[in-house]
């Protein structure tokens, strides 16, 4: 960190104030692509004058001990990975939360915060609770991931929000009040293109009485939350009691045909 010029850093995030604005993660994240950009694209201590392409960001794969697909339990972002605290015996939603999620927790805290403060339906806000819970385990197709880890235990209209919020963000929806992430074009590259088959799903569940749903959660997925502010899991266990069907012998010890996604965020260092 010592060798970035901290003015150019904050530049290339879009200023002071956006940057105040930013979750940890988003900061890591945008950090990731300023260091990704400034190698690629331009001379070292001069700033990134645009996001990289796709061929510049294929270039980089063999470039790094890990792939950007990982799960945030699996790989580091900086550093090396912490040691985990044990899980209780019977682990809640609530444990997973607080002792493995800690990767997005906050930034979906902040954004069930933001959509509670929108008076939006209990559910939207649980929906945007959950939602990027599964960037822990994968981050590639994450919607998808994360419909699959809580679909015995939520709704189905809990499901599909957060099934599909990951490539409605792709879209802009200007009367929701959603625009294209301008962090995308650094981390998928300015000239990328959404694939067919996200083509297809956008169509799909823009037809949907449920898009609703799943719009809420990317409107409410932007990071732009308060500066400052801590959102504790605390403030919505009650939440959870209504919207999550706990199983008795705890997450990843019951008999759902996802048990074992549980299980292995509950021991990522397992070898097998």
């Amino acid at each position: 960190m010592a060798n970035i010029d901290r003015r150019n850093l904050i530049a290339f995030l879009g200023g002071a104030a956006a940057v105040a604005g930013m979750t940890a993660e988003a900061k890591a994240e945008g950090i990731e692509s300023y260091l990704a950009a400034s190698v690629t694209s331009v001379p070292p201590g001069t700033a990134p004058k645009r996001p990289p392409t796709v061929a510049e960001l294929e270039a980089q794969i063999p470039t790094r001990p890990y792939r950007r697909g990982a799960g945030k339990l699996f790989a580091a972002e900086q550093g090396n990975v912490p040691l985990l605290a044990a899980l209780p015996a019977k682990p809640t939603l609530t444990d997973f939360i607080r002792l493995r999620f800690m990767g997005t927790s906050e930034h979906c805290l902040q954004s069930a915060r933001l959509a509670r403060q929108k008076n939006l339906d209990e559910d939207i806000v649980f929906a945007c609770l959950i939602h990027d819970l599964s960037l822990n385990v994968m981050r590639t197709d994450h919607g998808f991931w994360g419909a699959q880890m809580f679909e015995p235990y939520v709704s189905e209209k809990v499901t599909f929000a957060v099934r599909h919020h990951a490539t409605l963000r792709f879209f802009p929806d200007k009367e929701a009040g959603y625009e294209y992430p301008e962090l995308y074009r650094t981390m998928f590259g300015s000239d990328y293109v959404v694939p067919a088959h996200q083509q297809a799903e956008y169509q799909m569940v823009r037809k949907h009485r449920w898009y609703s749903a799943s719009r809420q959660v990317t409107v409410n997925d932007l990071y732009s939350f308060e500066p400052g502010v801590k959102v504790s899991i605390d403030d919505f266990v009650d939440v959870i009691g209504r919207h999550f069907r706990q199983p008795k012998e705890g997450l990843g010890l019951d008999a759902s045909p996802v048990a074992h996604i549980w299980r292995s965020a509950a021991n990522p260092d397992s070898p097998l």
